[in-house]
């Protein structure tokens, strides 16, 4: 009798067992998705890989929020694509960096920004606006397509590489909308990544259905300049990008939260900022100091500036010069990539001025830029 009570147990015990596999293998693949295991207690130290080709030049591209001034034309974004050099017309920036940090009509992409965060709606016009017709991705595509039909320019065409920039899902909002039926809250680290996953499949199935012939998507940029909100998020989002075959940039500023440990955070492209060019009360020192911690943490380097730069505006073209006298001398333009903060268009406006000042600005950049490795 117990030898049979104990058979019967067993049996009950193998059939539980088997409706448990059984009812667990089933059910849609997103629930399987929201199922897994993703996030990790420790970040891991990832060995730094590339997916794709990493631009030399990356210009920073401010468009999309409705307090912008600037219409990035064709025309606009000539002065960008090429530039005559020795009698010679040469391809110049071969990076181009997408980017906004507010809608400008009070939300913002990032911790900081504004008193309110971006919504889904938001995250989506921000990817419609660069996708227009007339502006952004397609203009530069169209005025790329000039040049090259024009014969100008006998160097070897390489597609220009994009970058698009990833708004934060900031922790503390409560209403970015709703994602497969389901609302999402930022205080849900689940939900935070679900966001971001979003993002990017569409962003690429965007860029896949235009016919941009002359650009190549190759990777995506992390919004917040500092780790302060997205040290535990940051890896499985990088986790994601990866998978997909794009490159993580990231470009903090100077003494940023995170800024050291960049590797652990899951990045593979980043630039370090010296925030030299905003503060005269900021040392000329500070230059060299940032090229030294670049040069440790084996970072890349950004030039930065704005209108002030302009002979008729601030007349502080000299801090520009200040960045490129420290970074030539540091061998930064020939063993590191390079990324431009411009304000605005302030490279447009140098190539555009008829102040000599401005005229020599820009042709110390076109030559460092065209410059041969």
């Amino acid at each position: 009798m117990r030898t049979l009570k104990t058979l019967f147990i067993s049996l009950l015990l193998l059939s539980t067992l088997l409706l448990n596999i059984l009812f667990c293998s089933s059910g849609d693949i997103h629930n399987k998705v929201l199922e897994e295991p993703i996030f990790k207690e420790e970040p891991s130290q990832r060995e730094i890989t590339h997916y794709k080709d990493q631009p030399k030049h990356l210009v920073l591209i401010y468009d999309g929020g409705a307090h912008r001034s600037i219409r990035w034309t064709q025309e606009h974004f000539s002065p960008y694509v090429s530039a005559e050099k020795n009698g010679e017309r040469k391809w110049l920036f071969d990076g181009f960096l997408f980017l906004e940090i507010k809608d400008g009509q009070g939300r913002g992409f990032a911790s900081g920004y504004e008193k309110l965060a971006a919504r889904k709606i938001e995250w989506e016009h921000l990817l419609k606006n660069y996708f227009v017709e007339g502006n952004a991705l397609h203009v530069l595509n169209a005025q790329i397509d000039a040049v090259l039909k024009s014969g100008q320019i006998e160097e070897k065409f390489e597609k220009r590489k994009i970058v698009l920039s990833l708004p934060e899902p900031i922790p503390s909002q409560p209403d970015w909308g709703v994602l497969n039926g389901r609302p999402l809250r930022f205080s849900n680290k689940r939900d935070r990544l679900d966001a971001c996953i979003w993002y990017v499949d569409y962003a690429e199935e965007m860029f896949r259905k235009e016919k941009l012939d002359h650009l190549e998507l190759v990777g995506f940029y992390w919004l917040a300049e500092e780790a302060t909100n997205s040290r535990d998020l940051a890896g499985d989002v990088a986790d994601y990008v990866y998978r997909k075959k794009y490159d993580f940039y990231w470009i903090p500023y100077f003494n940023s939260d995170g800024y050291s440990e960049w590797e652990k955070l899951g990045f593979n492209s980043v630039y370090y900022q010296p925030n030299y060019f905003f503060n005269d009360n900021i040392p000329y020192s500070r230059l060299q100091e940032a090229c030294d911690r670049a040069k440790k943490l084996q970072m890349n380097m950004e030039v930065e500036f704005d209108d002030r730069a302009l002979k008729d505006n601030n007349d502080w073209g000299y801090r520009l010069n200040d960045y490129l006298d420290v970074y030539e001398k540091n061998g930064i333009f020939d063993s590191l990539r390079v990324a431009y903060y411009q304000g605005g268009d302030t490279f447009y406006k140098l190539s555009k001025s008829d102040k000599e000042g401005d005229k020599l600005l820009y042709r110390r950049l076109v030559n460092l830029i065209t410059k041969e490795r």
